[in-house]
């Protein structure tokens, strides 16, 4: 049987990364583009497999189409670094592969979140809720499902599976390591942005890798343009995540910092980092939670790894706990 081959734009990041992993470890041929494969390639994680690294960038639909000849399958992972220029980036990058899923006749697939929903939609919000953003970020979330739904129209199939806040080994923009925690510095404070008592929704990147994986698996299952959603690790009241980082850490006295919400107001028109964060406030404001019964009744279970294992892990891969810490601290020698 021919091996099916993936292309992973955005694999140096955590979920494009992580999927990568997810696929290779499944069968695939993965590859994966990036500006600079030499510098991609040696950043790979050592003693597993790896994909081909093909230079390119996710801007040129040339060279998109190029990388997916021959591909079924095209994971759109990347993102702008550091949350810059969105507005003139995000929207050119998804027209790319959109390009090359035409000439490939491969299937998108789309990491989302929950930005695309306003508070109509909240508590608890199922593939079909309406989509009223209430931020920027949110917006053009939109528009890139807008296009990929126009696409599918064409004919270009696509998937979209959807979490709350990602946590991971894998560095990426994310609230765990730009918020809760400094990587690259042991732990001294577990930063706080929530409402005290409002619960919070996270999905740790290889589940999410692996349920990615497992959808794609089941073509046959799918309609041509497709949802799902996980439900990853919900934290009802907000403190299931913070114990969790204090047992990994084996300090059960760490103390929690209040995230600087109003510094963050002073600072943000100059820092875009911190204007899209304090965008998200909302999300800490109010519990939301995506609905995953549609994806249950598909795979009949969700890929989920133990909460201590997997915050064990994000915090060794971050560099704020010495390699095998985590492990220990979760209960696996």
């Amino acid at each position: 049987m021919e091996q099916a081959t993936a292309l992973v734009l955005g694999a140096t990041g955590g979920i494009g990364g992580e999927t990568a992993a997810a696929m290779l470890r499944r069968g695939w041929q993965v590859r994966a583009l990036a500006r600079d494969p030499a510098r991609a390639a040696a950043q790979w994680p050592a003693g597993t497999a790896r994909p081909q690294w093909v230079a390119g960038d996710a801007m040129d639909a040339g060279s998109v189409i190029a990388a997916a000849h021959g591909a079924s399958l095209i994971v759109h992972a990347v993102n702008p670094p550091g949350y810059r220029n969105w507005g003139s980036l995000v929207l050119p990058m998804i027209d790319s592969t959109i390009r090359a899923a035409e000439a490939s006749g491969a299937r998108i697939v789309l990491p989302g979140t929950v930005y695309n929903y306003g508070p109509d939609a909240f508590p608890f919000i199922a593939e079909d809720a309406p989509q009223h953003p209430r931020t920027r970020k949110g917006a053009i979330r939109v528009q890139m499902e807008q296009r990929l739904r126009a696409a599918a129209d064409r004919g270009v199939r696509t998937l979209i599976v959807r979490t709350g806040d990602f946590f991971g080994p894998r560095a990426g923009n994310n609230w765990f390591s730009q918020g809760l925690v400094k990587p690259g510095r042991p732990l001294a404070a577990i930063g706080d942005p929530a409402r005290p008592g409002v619960g919070h929704q996270w999905a740790y990147l290889p589940d999410v890798a692996e349920t990615i994986a497992r959808l794609v698996e089941r073509e046959t299952a799918l309609q041509p343009f497709d949802s799902f959603h996980m439900g990853g690790h919900w934290d009802a009241d907000g403190t299931r995540m913070q114990a969790a980082i204090r047992r990994a850490s084996g300090r059960p006295g760490l103390p929690l910092r209040r995230f600087p919400w109003g510094l963050m107001a002073l600072a943000s028109p100059f820092v875009p980092l911190l204007r899209e964060l304090r965008e998200m406030r909302y999300l800490w404001q109010q519990p939301v939670r995506l609905d995953n019964a549609r994806l249950l009744a598909l795979l009949g279970s969700e890929p989920h790894t133990a909460l201590d294992a997997a915050v064990g892990a994000t915090l060794e891969g971050l560099g704020c706990l010495a390699p095998g810490a985590g492990a220990l601290a979760a209960g696996h020698p």
